[in-house]
């Protein structure tokens, strides 16, 4: 796929898409120089001095969720789903109510540089630190081997590069982000790329309404008239059809949300709880409006990639598939509306996109091991910010070897079910620990441990044992899944609710 497409679209898209690539990567090390001269703390390093206002850091959460599964994943799936894709946008979009009104000012109160503080505020910190801890950095590596294949995979298809050095310069250039600059430099790298890609998505979602009069039944009608499915793309039921993964599925993606660390740790960088809330209406703005884009792309993507098969298809043929994947849709996109500038300007951000959140990634990681297992669990607080800061750093060059590592080991695996299970691990094991912490007053230590800790082992023994691992992932004969469903939110996180109750009560 990434021969074909590489002789469809010639040199000059890929020299395009390295150019802006190039300036991209100058202008965010430059901004990295300026953080690093401002990075003297670990206060510094974790949550920018607490100096980002609510304005900016609403952009940054915005850059941070808006990742390469939201960008190619969402319009790849409207692309070959049609209306059910949607699935995905809605459920990410409303676990921010759920953000707002029960956890953002309450972190922020409670909370200095990770979301271990706010429950370790309460409970024993030996225990509910290490289970915190352990929990963001699972959810974190599922969560960073998605946009490490993702990453490896587009730059293969896009600049030429082998998968493996694809990989390594991702790895290299989120350590230099992360090292040098600390938080500030990933919130700014998070705000340029943010309104890159709100930039590219508006374009090409007016170009594509542009087509037809700027009438959205004009768009429908022609999709369903060339699709493959026909009528079923505007109704429910293409892509998750049993009722019982549907409510799993949203589930995992609206409470997930909520239990993800590096999108709560960036309460921490604003100096007051009116700036957290501040944020999350920032931030839901602009992401509610992102999802709009990606459903209109993704249509777009149908009405113009599907009657010029010989374009955008393997060898011509739709029942191969599009050129470098279904993720590929809103790439291929973007060439059909804007030429090989655009798509070289689209490639880039898509790419920026993956680097911005591997960097939020990583901080987050970091902070957990230095700030929660190392100076909080090992050393009991007796260690200085100079200290906590170089474990910091020596973390993040670890945990960049090891994202890596993963990236290249996992290059095979199916990058949607990646993301799901870090949604599933967060809201099933974080989640319900954050919010029986800071809503019920006789929550103990051992009930969140426990709940905690079921929750987690229980959302990744069932993902792996269900279809989409067992079977699609993993090579196992169809029907052998242990679990028929195809996310264990609806079971993990009840079960991790109802164990941390029961131990309490």
């Amino acid at each position: 796929a990434g021969t074909d497409l590489g002789q469809t679209t010639k040199q000059e898209t890929n020299w395009t898409a390295i150019a802006i690539f190039i300036g991209f990567v100058a202008v965010t090390l430059l901004i990295t120089k300026w953080a690093a001269a401002r990075t003297k703390t670990a206060a510094d390093f974790y949550t920018a001095g607490s100096g980002i206002t609510g304005f900016q850091n609403g952009l940054a959460i915005a850059g941070d969720y808006m990742s390469a599964a939201s960008f190619l994943g969402i319009s790849g799936l409207v692309f070959a789903n049609g209306f059910d894709g949607l699935i995905f946008s809605i459920g990410w979009l409303v676990g921010w109510p759920v953000i707002t009104f029960l956890l953002a000012e309450r972190l922020r109160n409670l909370g200095k540089f990770t979301v271990a503080d706010v429950a370790g505020y309460r409970f024993d910190a030996v225990p509910i630190r290490s289970f915190v801890a352990l929990g963001s950095l699972v959810v974190v590596a599922f969560y960073m081997i998605a946009q490490m294949v993702g990453a490896g995979q587009l730059i293969k298809v896009l600049f030429g590069l082998d998968y493996a050095v694809a990989v390594v310069v991702v790895g290299a250039l989120m350590m230099m982000y992360v090292l040098f600059g600390g938080m500030t430099a990933t919130t700014w790298v998070q705000i340029i790329k943010a309104c890159m890609l709100l930039t590219g998505a508006t374009f090409m979602a007016l170009a594509v309404m542009f087509q037809f009069g700027f009438s959205p039944e004009a768009m429908f009608t022609k999709a369903v008239e060339v699709h493959s499915k026909k009528d079923a793309i505007m109704g429910p039921g293409a892509l998750i059809n049993d009722p019982i993964s549907a409510i799993s599925v949203g589930m995992a993606l609206m409470f997930g949300t909520a239990g993800l660390p590096h999108i709560l740790m960036r309460f921490f960088t604003v100096p007051s709880a009116k700036e957290a809330r501040k944020s999350v209406a920032w931030a839901t703005t602009w992401i509610g409006y992102f999802y709009i884009l990606t459903f209109i792309i993704g249509f777009g993507a149908i009405t113009n990639l599907i009657p010029n098969p010989a374009d955008y298809f393997v060898n011509g043929e739709l029942a191969k598939g599009l050129k470098g994947g279904g993720n590929m849709a809103a790439v291929h996109l973007s060439k059909a509306v804007g030429g090989d500038l655009f798509m070289g300007f689209i490639s880039a951000v898509a790419f920026a996109t993956i680097l911005a959140v591997v960097a939020g990634l990583t901080l987050s990681g970091a902070s957990a091991v230095s700030h929660d297992l190392y100076a909080s669990v090992w050393r009991h607080g007796n260690v200085d910010s100079a200290t906590e800061l170089r474990v910091s750093k020596i973390t993040t060059v670890c945990l960049g070897i090891f994202a890596v590592l993963l990236g290249i080991v996992f290059e095979k695996q199916n990058v949607a079910f990646m993301v799901m299970l870090a949604f599933a691990v967060a809201c099933s094991a974080n989640f319900p620990v954050l919010f029986m912490s800071v809503l019920w007053k006789d929550c103990t230590t051992k009930g969140a441990v426990a709940g905690g800790t079921v929750g987690l082992i229980s959302s990744v023994a069932l993902t792996i044992m269900s279809p989409a691992v067992w079977e699609v992932s993993l090579g196992h004969a169809k029907g052998t899944a242990m679990f028929p469903y195809a996310s264990p939110a609806i079971f993990s996180m009840t079960i991790g609710f109802c164990l941390l109750y029961t131990s309490d009560a």
